[in-house]
């Protein structure tokens, strides 16, 4: 988590990077350009079944200001401006969606060698309200993470966490959905050099009883291609190999067959990013 023990979303997210980042079923292309005055344009389409969703972004970085504007398929304008460091540590981010009338919303988050705040408030009259915070270090860590709707006097979320990390694994526990859902995750580096590591999470869901077991592991072949792998006890497992062909510029492909019903056939998905 480097540097201090991050914020609460750094709890358990080696682990679930491992686990599921860049896994999909789906087909999907990106390219991005970029200008001498800072102005970067990311083009992306993604094909889920006979449905096909595109944006664009564009974004703008001027001192410590990013401005991100992108449009979707359905003609929705998301903007975030985002200020970095105004204050030592202080990050302040504000987003809307149009024609979304409600979504606006302000978020501050703060870095210490202790602590991690991350707040943010939505932009209307009777606005949620959400907060996060964790303190200790780069060690150990423990935090919280709450949102409440203040139209109805309710709190949304509720969730609490705690992280172990050393040099070679990362350990954590979170207690999410009101105090339904107990997570566990571990992620350890099995080989530095090779980029060789496992990592596993144990979800389970007090009301409903049922738990859930994910198992997966990741090496790079080289330094440009990295193979990854997982299975749950459904029997659903999964794989993929994602190439650096050149600077920035990715190529994934990744496979899912659910071992209890081999008939179904697999599913494929496939990634193409392209970066100058």
């Amino acid at each position: 988590m480097g540097k201090g023990p991050g914020l609460y979303t750094d709890i358990g997210k080696k682990a679930r990077d491992l686990l599921y980042k860049d896994y999909q079923t789906d087909h999907k292309f990106s390219v991005a350009t970029y200008s001498p005055t800072g102005v970067s344009i990311t083009s992306s389409g993604t094909k889920k079944g006979d449905l096909f969703l595109a944006d664009v972004n564009t974004q703008l970085k001027n001192s410590n200001i990013t401005t991100d504007i992108k449009v979707d398929t359905y003609s929705n304008l998301f903007t975030t401006i985002t200020v970095d460091e105004p204050a030592p540590g202080l990050k302040a981010i504000l987003s809307v969606k149009v024609p979304d009338q409600r979504s606006g919303k302000l978020e501050l988050q703060y870095l210490h060698n202790y602590a991690g705040i991350s707040t943010s408030v939505g932009l209307t009259a009777n606005p949620t309200v959400y907060f996060s915070g964790v303190i200790g270090t780069d060690g150990v860590a423990l935090g919280t993470d709450v949102s409440f709707d203040t139209s109805t006097g309710t709190f949304i979320k509720c969730n609490a966490g705690l992280s172990f990390s050393s040099a070679d694994l990362i350990a954590s526990l979170t207690l999410n959905d009101k105090g339904d859902t107990l997570n566990a995750s571990y992620y350890h580096t099995v080989t530095p050099l090779t980029k060789t590591a496992v990592g596993v999470e144990v979800s389970h869901s007090f009301s409903t009883n049922q738990n859930t077991i994910t198992v997966g592991t990741q090496h790079t072949l080289d330094p440009l291609t990295t193979v990854k792998a997982r299975v749950d006890n459904f029997g659903k497992a999964s794989a993929l190999i994602q190439h650096e062909w050149r600077p920035r510029s990715l190529f994934t492909l990744s496979g899912e067959v659910d071992t209890k019903a081999i008939d179904k056939g697999a599913k494929f998905g496939l990634a193409l990013a392209l970066k100058p």
